[in-house]
């Protein structure tokens, strides 16, 4: 107890500042340096872009590959390559990069997003992007698939249905990632908004949606419109 006060005094009679933050010995503040603040957690790196992107294409690709292990075209048989077709009932649908059923598969993204952020709310963002992509690519190999094929099928609007080009599908899961990118930005009412509205368009205009959609592929036939 009498270290302090000599220090002090000494400190005193050589006209310096009072040593009260040298109070602290030398091997305490060796031991409280290496413990470092309290607060102090260890950060983790952040996810790199690139990895991100690599692995979406990765997957994407990877789609691909299994629809042409499926047998599935690679673009439309008609010897056209389109961005768009509006024909739900000509023989281009589901043959072209995109058309109606696109916005069908940005809904998909709304919901993957949606889901995502209830499962995995710490998860970067990027991660749970390419979570989404991989379950958008599982539904496209499940949808063209015989037995999904055969569903679609059964409806009016669908006979004369054999699946999607390579082209397509893969333009689909695009179509699930823009929605992801849209929910992210948008409020939740905003994004519930926006499926409501897509719902409603779609319906009007080819008569189909994605709600129709799931209903006749778990009971076919029971809404022909």
């Amino acid at each position: 107890m009498f270290l302090p006060a000599l220090r002090r005094l000494d400190c005193s009679l050589r006209r310096k500042n009072p040593c009260s933050a040298d109070a602290t010995s030398i091997p305490d503040r060796q031991i409280m340096a290496s413990e470092g603040p309290k607060s102090s957690i260890a950060s983790v790196n952040p996810v790199s872009p690139l990895a991100i992107g690599l692995t979406c294409a990765a997957l994407l690709g990877l789609q691909a590959s299994i629809l042409i292990g499926m047998g599935q075209p690679l673009t439309c048989t008609c010897g056209t390559v389109r961005f768009w077709t509006s024909d739900v009932s000509g023989g281009e649908n589901s043959q072209q990069l995109a058309d109606w059923y696109s916005l069908s598969h940005l809904l998909h993204g709304l919901i993957f997003y949606g889901l995502l952020k209830l499962a995995a709310p710490r998860a970067p963002f990027g991660w749970r992007l390419a979570i989404a992509i991989g379950l958008e690519a599982g539904w496209e190999l499940l949808e063209n698939s015989p037995l999904i094929i055969e569903r679609f099928r059964q409806t009016a609007i669908a006979q004369g249905y054999f699946g999607d080009t390579v082209l397509n599908s893969v333009g689909d899961n695009l179509s699930a990632a823009a929605g992801f990118f849209l929910a992210r930005r948008l409020p939740v009412l905003a994004s519930v908004g926006v499926f409501v509205i897509i719902e409603i368009v779609l319906l009007l205009a080819i008569k189909d949606n994605l709600t129709v959609m799931i209903i006749n592929l778990i009971w076919p036939g029971a809404i022909a419109l």
